[in-house]
């Protein structure tokens, strides 16, 4: 099998996944037994829905990237990672978890796409969500790093395997990579991160720790005004 259709494999399965969930809660809430049982799964309903949707969006977008479409222009990072927290926040505490984030840059802006950078935040964000384990505190953090601006999020999740950190330090994954120990859709998002990095000319990358993964872009530092 080639590398090109198993990487197809690995997108159409981990995309399964979640219309597979949508149904199990869909037949959970027609048997829900009180209105907060029905409350808490209609919540689900239109947060596994809303993940499904971003990531056949973000997929359509990496078949255009090559059209010139998404233009790369100043861009301030912290508003980027301010809105992804917004957005994420009631999730991660309707899962017991905890999202924090700390900002130690004194560059404010980078070169990159608004889009297609908060893509990135948002499903190293998820990833976060997902696999951390309950009473965690994942962190979303922005840093100056050498002459680039970093921005990571460390989780508390499985380990991440070896051939994909080493996949990853090359600064872009050839395609989608089943990750068994991150079932879902771990490893459709970091390809998806990956190839809107490269598109940005920047790199993505992994920290492997005992207790979980610590993921990152290095985005260019832009010494222009931001017009967002």
């Amino acid at each position: 099998m080639s590398v090109e259709v198993n990487g197809f494999l690995v997108a159409a399965h981990e995309l399964k996944a979640p219309l597979c969930l949508m149904r199990q809660l869909t037949l959970a809430l027609a048997l829900a037994p009180d209105p907060a049982t029905q409350s808490r799964l209609q919540r689900q309903l239109v947060e596994v829905s809303d993940r499904a949707l971003r990531e056949v969006e973000d997929l359509t977008k990496i078949s255009r990237l090559e059209d010139g479409l998404f233009d790369l222009e100043p861009v301030s990072v912290r508003g980027v990672c301010d809105e992804v927290m917004r957005e994420l926040a009631p999730l991660f505490g309707f899962s017991q978890k905890t999202l924090g984030l700390s900002y130690h840059n004194k560059s404010r802006l980078a070169v990159a796409n608004r889009d297609l950078l908060r893509s990135i935040v948002y499903n190293f964000c998820v990833n976060a969500l997902r696999y951390s384990e309950n009473g965690t505190c994942s962190q979303l953090s922005i840093s100056d790093h050498t002459d680039k601006i970093r921005i990571g999020v460390r989780d508390f999740g499985p380990a991440l395997p070896t051939r994909i950190w080493r996949e990853l330090q090359s600064g872009r994954l050839a395609t989608p990579a089943s990750i068994a120990m991150r079932p879902g859709s771990s490893g459709l998002g970091l390809f998806i991160a990956s190839e809107f990095a490269y598109y940005m000319h920047s790199k993505i990358g992994a920290v492997r720790h005992r207790d979980g993964t610590s993921f990152f872009v290095d985005l260019p530092v832009s010494q222009q005004m931001s017009l967002i």
